[in-house]
């Protein structure tokens, strides 16, 4: 029953919360508000030009490899109480990305120049 009345008021305030963020502000745009701001500086080009897609490549991988690292470092300590098999699952976890990784740098898919 707690849980359930926890659940109905998070739902009740979210969903307030919600409305009245939607709702409440005045949204007026004009010239100045939605021009690209370059310190004080009239734009002297598109604020709007993409991203290399090698930029979001190596930005995935910094995150993989940023999560592999804060999950599978305590393994070492953990596995004095965890059984045999959680070592293993690791082990093959990090191998597989490594290989990965491996596989991407012959690739060149982290070179920034062609």
């Amino acid at each position: 029953m707690n849980i359930l009345l926890t659940l109905i008021v998070t739902i009740l305030i979210s969903t307030i919360l919600i409305i009245v963020g939607f709702w409440l502000p005045v949204n007026t745009p004009d010239m100045e508000k939605v021009s690209p701001y370059e310190c004080g500086f009239d734009p002297l080009g598109s604020a709007r030009l993409p991203f290399s897609v090698r930029f979001f490549l190596v930005a995935i991988l910094f995150l993989l490899f940023d999560l592999e690292i804060a999950l599978l470092l305590p393994t070492p300590w953990a596995s004095q109480i965890l059984p045999l098999n959680m070592l293993i699952l690791s082990t093959a976890i990090l191998l597989l990305l490594t290989i990965g990784l491996i596989y991407e740098w012959v690739q060149g898919g982290l070179e920034w120049a062609e």
